[in-house]
């Protein structure tokens, strides 16, 4: 079984050697998104409630083109620069995803690529 690489437009450029997403049989591995916009390349300007709905918009953009949705996220991984960022993040997240929930794992870090404050990956599966 091969791998696919996924790419749409919608979404920003993968910035370093990697892809956007990569679909393996009915899963799909989608790479970190950071609050970029996809036309410019430069990153979203706000508080973390505005880089987190770019991030999820973007992630979107990715699910779209792998043939997918939101709906097929069975897990999503949320990186933070600030862990009190948590339940702005956690509000976001609630427009874009229904019950039941994908599951996820919040972890804060040091830092992110080109300083966002936010950062999110997930995986899709198909049946």
């Amino acid at each position: 079984m091969s791998r696919l690489a996924i790419a749409t437009d919608r979404a920003p450029a993968a910035i370093g050697p990697y892809s956007q997403a990569v679909r393996r049989g009915s899963l799909v591995f989608l790479s970190g998104q950071i609050p970029l916009d996809p036309a410019t390349g430069v990153l979203v300007e706000g508080d973390i409630s505005k880089q987190a709905r770019r991030v999820f918009d973007n992630l979107k953009a990715v699910c779209e083109a792998a043939g997918g949705s939101l709906d097929d996220v069975v897990r999503i991984g949320i990186f933070l620069v600030d862990l009190g960022d948590f339940a702005a993040v956690n509000s976001v997240m609630a427009d874009y995803f229904t019950a039941p929930y994908p599951a996820r794992s919040t972890i804060e870090v040091a830092g992110l690529p080109r300083s966002a404050q936010v950062e999110v990956d997930a995986i899709l599966a198909f049946d």
